[in-house]
């Protein structure tokens, strides 16, 4: 399995197998970090490997340390130039997903937040899907609740928040199905087990505000910018009921791991006619040639990580 080989760890880029923690870290005791993920998407016409919005991702990745009293010593933009740097060493000619953790990196006991030094580290590795049924998920409703923002940051990028998730997914997986929706305590859709969700009814996208304990993803932000304003569908951003679900015309999955993933079947019931609906087709084709850089109007959302050569006279 193809694996990372470098991380960018204590301020500067060294081999993976140097980039260790103790395991009398904090972050290892408590899941006391924050942690994001960015997409580097290969073309093989234009020779070079795009990192997708890296300065957004970036950006809630500070604001999620901020939740957890992590401070990031980088700016956004810094950010980005460590990872170009770190893509660069890695030499990637594929697509790979790219993972920066900020973190508690004390050594001891007591769980608080103050007091406690902080550490930054990125890395990255070959990835392709992460569901691998993208064209036809077929998931149920989970027995958990979504962690509500109360207890902890539901916004953020918790790392310790992520035992939530990791319970939906293996329950879901383990009981035959691909995914599981999550309920909020207040009974309504919030998200997947690592992704953000839209239904389409009538004509109309419907995703869970943010306000519903979801994350607030840079590719759910994509997505209800391509629909509004390229693929000219109204999106109301609402509450979900469980029994809209099961009503929906189409439904699928987004985020940078999953990217966009049609769903199907809710349990024993079908979504529309059982197949990948008309309109996810089409965002679907259109996301992945935006984030593969053939959409002129968003190729400001996609960073170049090779120096083009200079071709001498």
């Amino acid at each position: 399995m193809a694996t990372a080989n470098y991380a960018f760890f204590d301020g500067k880029i060294v081999p993976i197998a140097e980039a260790k923690v103790s395991v009398m870290n904090h972050a290892f005791n408590y899941g006391t970090a924050v942690f994001g993920g960015l997409r580097g998407y290969w073309s093989d016409q234009e020779q070079q490997l795009f990192v997708f919005r890296p300065v957004d991702h970036f950006e809630r990745l500070i604001n999620s340390a901020s939740l957890m009293r992590i401070h990031v010593p980088h700016t956004a933009e810094a950010l980005r130039d460590i990872l170009l740097e770190l893509l660069r060493t890695e030499g990637f000619k594929e697509n790979c997903y790219v993972r920066p953790i900020a973190y508690k990196s004390f050594e001891g006991i007591g769980v608080r937040l103050h007091d406690v030094s902080d550490a930054l580290t990125i890395w990255a590795m070959p990835f392709g899907r992460y569901i691998q049924k993208e064209e036809g998920a077929h998931v149920c409703f989970s027995a958990w609740r979504r962690v509500d923002d109360n207890a902890i940051p539901a916004r953020g990028k918790v790392s310790g928040a992520y035992a939530n998730s990791a319970l939906i997914k293996s329950d879901a997986v383990l009981s035959g199905y691909d995914e599981a929706l999550v309920l909020n305590d207040d009974g309504h859709v919030s998200e997947a087990s690592a992704s953000n969700v839209f239904i389409i009814r009538k004509g109309v996208a419907i995703t869970p505000p943010v306000n519903a304990n979801v994350l607030e993803g840079i590719t759910r932000r994509t997505i209800i910018q391509l629909l509004r304003d390229d693929l000219g569908i109204e999106v109301i951003e609402r509450d979900i009921d469980r029994t809209e679900v099961y009503l929906a015309d189409e439904l699928f999955l987004c985020g940078t791991g999953v990217q966009i993933a049609a769903v199907t079947q809710v349990e024993h019931r079908l979504i529309g006619d059982g197949a990948m609906g008309e309109i996810t087709v089409k965002l679907r084709d259109y996301y992945h040639e935006v984030v593969n850089g053939k959409v002129a109007k968003y190729r400001d959302w996609l960073t170049p990580v090779y120096v083009p050569e200079v071709v001498g006279d």
